[in-house]
């Protein structure tokens, strides 16, 4: 079985992922910011507890120590994101922006960055990073508009889906693939969405077990392929 790190793994779709992942047999690391929440969720659920703060140099730079140290990683699922503060295009506020990307964006790739050593060294090396459906630039042009007015975190997930083909394309021993839960019921959005965290985490965890004869640089849901 497979030594799994998921960021942002004390609630919603992280915790649930990890839930489904430590039922099938893995070894699975939750990656929070809070120590407590983090520590809690992770003697509930039978795994392992480590502080990771996605958007601090240091803090990501511990953790893999503390992962490293314990024997190694397979699979890398960067699912820690903020929504900000649901504004419209034209309402959006720029300095707002940088926070989201920061966790959105430049947090996957530090993460990635600084447990690659780790990955290189597994057999099957996965990376998921969890993307939306309104990441897709083909949604977002079709007549409806893709029925969302905001602009950060689309933006931001749009980058998410190029982090994932440059990785893909960089290591090409990897799997390493976006995925889509869906419009799912979390603090992410208020708990407004209509899909519950288990049919939203699902696709998480098809794309954590995949085998090295599985597809990279792709993005799909529960459904199948996303266009880009």
């Amino acid at each position: 079985m497979s030594t799994i790190l998921i960021t942002g793994a004390n609630k919603g779709l992280g915790r649930e992922a990890a839930r489904r992942l430590i039922d099938l047999g893995h070894d699975v690391w939750i990656g929070a910011r809070d120590e407590a929440a983090g520590q809690t969720t992770a003697d509930a659920l039978g795994g392992r507890f480590v502080e990771l703060d996605v958007t601090d140099d240091a803090s990501v730079a511990a953790a893999r120590e503390v992962v490293g140290a314990a024997g190694g990683l397979d699979v890398l699922v960067n699912n820690a994101g903020i929504s900000g503060e649901n504004r419209s295009v034209l309402e959006t506020v720029p300095s707002e922006m940088t926070a989201i990307f920061d966790t959105n964006v430049i947090g996957p790739a530090r993460v990635t960055l600084a447990f690659r050593d780790l990955l290189d060294a597994s057999d099957t090396p996965v990376v998921v990073n969890v993307s939306s459906s309104l990441a897709s630039l083909g949604l977002a042009t079709a007549s409806d508009g893709g029925n969302y007015d905001g602009l950060d975190y689309p933006a931001s997930k749009s980058a998410v889906n190029m982090l994932t083909v440059k990785f893909a394309d960089a290591l090409p021993r990897y799997r390493v693939n976006a995925v889509c839960p869906g419009y799912t019921a979390t603090d992410l959005n208020g708990f407004a969405g209509v899909r519950t965290v288990e049919q939203g985490a699902e696709v998480i965890v098809r794309a954590a077990t995949l085998g090295s004869d599985g597809p990279t640089g792709t993005y799909f849901d529960e459904a199948g392929p996303i266009v880009w």
